[in-house]
């Protein structure tokens, strides 16, 4: 084999790596779903984002890499798309706050509503206005548990968010980070002379990277171990990966 061809096989290992193992919306992706549904969701994630490396392996391969990269508008146009993307999941994964904070404004303006029909009609009632009181406030918390729990019931994880595989999957498919590696990748250190099986392999290569790189960060977060100390905060954590996901995906439309 050439000393060239063996220095592009050094290189693309030695990139891939570093490139899958550096923090990025595949692994915040990984930590929410593992630290929320447990290991098996956690690994099929991962399953799933090294999958999503086949499309942009796809796109590379039929020459769309090199159009990517020479037409800065159409690399422009899928960043955007991966960054509304991750401002998207970043959202979902801080919906059950924001509808515990509006189902909580919802119910005092019911309470402060309810209270104060509650008044106004006591002034109007000479003989037993305490015990009208009563059911009037009873009667309020009645439709304020009613509201709560059938109008605004949150809906599960799985509801929001589908499979962890295809999660993992459309995560990668448009993380703007991937598109960059792959398409400089492919353009800059694999060279054109290259044969096509050759891609191939290096793309099989960087999917393998993807899954066991973060099946094994799956497996590491569900340890008993790790969930005892991290027991207290998980829900810290997950909204600390959705505001993570949210902010990078506004960074990348505002740059």
């Amino acid at each position: 084999m050439p000393a060239i061809a063996e220095m592009e096989i050094i290189a693309v290992a030695i990139i891939t790596v570093l490139a899958v193992i550096s923090p990025g919306p595949d692994f915040a992706m990984v930590t929410r779903i593992a630290l929320a549904r447990g290991r098996r969701a956690g690994v099929l994630c991962a399953i799933g984002i090294g999958s999503g490396v086949s499309v942009h392996l796809a796109y590379t391969l039929i020459g769309l890499g090199v159009v990517f990269a020479s037409n800065i508008w159409v690399l422009t146009s899928l960043r955007y798309l991966g960054a509304t993307y991750l401002i998207w999941l970043g959202c979902s994964a801080l919906w059950p706050d924001i509808k515990k904070l509006a189902k909580g404004c919802v119910g005092h303006a019911i309470k402060n509503n309810g209270h104060n029909t509650t008044r106004q009609t006591a002034k109007k009632v000479s003989d037993g206005s305490e015990i009208f009181a009563s059911v009037t406030v009873s009667h309020t918390a009645a439709i304020n548990q009613s509201t709560t729990q059938g109008i605004i019931a949150p809906s599960t994880d799985q509801n929001r968010n589908g499979s962890a595989f295809w999660v993992g999957f459309a995560c990668n498919a448009l993380n703007p980070k991937t598109i960059l590696f792959i398409v400089s990748l492919f353009s800059q250190v694999i060279s054109p002379d290259t044969p096509v099986w050759v891609e191939v392999g290096y793309g099989f290569y960087i999917a393998a990277c993807h899954m066991i790189w973060f099946a094994l960060v799956a497996i590491a977060l569900t340890l008993p171990a790790v969930q005892a100390r991290i027991a207290a905060i998980k829900e810290w954590v997950e909204r600390g990966v959705g505001i993570c996901l949210a902010g990078l995906g506004i960074r990348i439309l505002a740059g």
